[in-house]
Order: structure tokens, then C-alpha cells, then sequence
């Protein structure tokens, strides 16, 4: 992919596990349960680097909630688990309490889930909400051709996507660990819906000023395309701004 962790410094590793709401519980009551959690645990746990709740908004399925986590090494990703079980006796140190909680908080919730755990590539945008409105998250996921050729990737977003006023944050990773190999994945991180689409036109008028010659731009994308099968999918989220560290 020429496009590894050794080309920018600290790649970091981020789980995603994604869990399906139990759709007979209630909406507001789940958000306020997550958000005592949340204050409890999950923003006290420092080997918690970033954490992010995502919701279904235009996916394949309505009832997707994904819980993404972001940790310094590999090691802290097992370290941060058993901080988690303290933080969570510290918070409710009586046990039939922490018993009724954590029967509760899980009770939103299926018992269908995935894990997923990515490393960082590139080099990332980093998002800073200008609001407390909830952000679009789309979440592009490429398929690796997984045989060498290709380059351009780093190029590309150091001339188009951070130069994209509309682009709020992106985060490229690609599989660690999980169903597929070939995963390379990115977060773009917008204001609006509408933002994800005049993204599209900004992005079309960053291409042709930074690669003008319409030859050099089509050699430039041969070359490029060729790291990826040429299949992905489309996935739109939504965060939640109070849940997110």
C-alpha cells in the first residue's frame, strides 16, 4: 500500500466493537445510562486514548451501535480492560448496585456483537467540534489488493482531504485483527450532511489544481487505484458529542 505506520509516528491501535440495540428498551433511557457510564468509567480510564459511540444513520442496519476505543499500544488494550473492572467497582463499590447497573446498561443491548481492532495509518485530521450537535461520521470501507503495487494514498490526502474545509476529520486505518484482512478503513467527520456532499465538489476542485494536466491526473489515480480492488462499502454514522473523550 506504501501507505504503513513506519511513514507517520505513533500509529496508535483502535478496537471497534459493534453491538446491536435491543430495539424494545427505550432510546432516552439507554443515552443516560451510557452517559453515566461514560462519566464513571470510560473518561476516568486514562489508557483510554479517545472513545467514540457511533450510531446507525445510513447503514445496512438500524440497529448498529459501535463502540470505538483508541489505545497507545496493544498492550494497554488488555491493561485498559482491567482498569475498566476497577473503575467500575469504584463506582458502584456496593455489589448489588453495580449488579442492577451493569444488568441494566446491558439490557439495551443483544447479544450479538463484533470485534474489530485497527492500527492508524497516514496521517490523521484531527476533529474539533465547534458545536455539541451530534457529527456525521462516514466511514468508507476499501478493500486491499494485498499485492504490492500502488502508491499515491499519502499524496492524495496531504493535497485534497486536509485541504478540504469541509473534511472537520479524518482517521485512516487499516485491519489488525478481525473477519478480514484486506479492511482499509476511513472515518471523515462532518458539521452536516449536506458538508459530506459539497465535500465531493471541493474534493473535485482540489484534484484539478493540485494535479492540473488532465494526463498527469489520470496516471496519477492508475497508479493509486491499483493499491485497492476497486470495491468498498458506504456506512453513515452519527456520534454522540457527551460520549465522546
Amino acid at each position: 500500500i506504501n501507505a504503513n505506520a513506519q511513514e507517520d509516528p505513533k500509529p496508535v491501535f483502535i478496537t471497534v466493537t459493534t453491538l446491536h440495540r435491543n430495539l424494545d428498551s427505550d432510546g432516552k433511557d439507554w443515552r443516560k445510562t451510557e452517559q453515566e457510564y461514560f462519566d464513571k468509567v470510560t473518561s476516568k480510564n486514562d489508557l483510554i486514548l479517545g472513545s467514540e459511540i457511533l450510531h446507525h444513520y445510513y447503514t445496512a442496519n438500524s440497529s448498529e451501535i459501535l463502540h470505538v476505543s483508541a489505545f497507545k499500544t496493544w498492550e494497554d488494550i488488555d491493561k485498559a480492560n482491567a482498569l475498566t473492572e476497577e473503575l467500575i467497582k469504584k463506582a458502584w463499590p456496593d455489589e448489588k448496585e453495580r449488579t442492577a447497573f451493569l444488568a441494566k446498561y446491558n439490557s439495551y443491548y443483544t447479544h450479538m456483537h463484533s470485534d474489530e481492532i485497527y492500527t492508524s495509518v497516514l496521517t490523521t485530521k484531527e476533529v474539533k467540534p465547534t458545536t455539541k450537535e451530534p457529527m456525521i461520521v462516514y466511514v468508507r470501507k476499501s478493500q486491499m489488493a494485498m499485492n504490492g503495487q500502488g502508491k499515491g494514498l499519502k499524496e492524495f490526502n496531504e493535497k485534497v482531504t486536509m485541504k478540504n474545509p469541509y473534511v472537520k476529520g479524518y482517521y485512516p486505518h487499516r485491519h489488525t485483527w478481525g473477519s478480514d484482512s484486506r479492511d482499509f478503513l476511513e472515518a471523515y467527520y462532518f458539521d452536516s450532511l449536506s458538508d459530506l456532499e459539497k465535500s465531493n465538489d471541493k474534493d473535485d476542485e482540489l484534484i484539478k489544481a493540485a494535479w492540473p494536466k488532465e494526463d498527469e491526473r489520470k496516471a496519477f489515480f492508475d497508479e493509486m487505484n491499483k493499491i485497492f480492488t476497486g470495491i468498498h462499502g458506504d456506512y453513515i454514522y452519527r456520534n454522540e458529542p457527551t460520549l465522546s473523550k
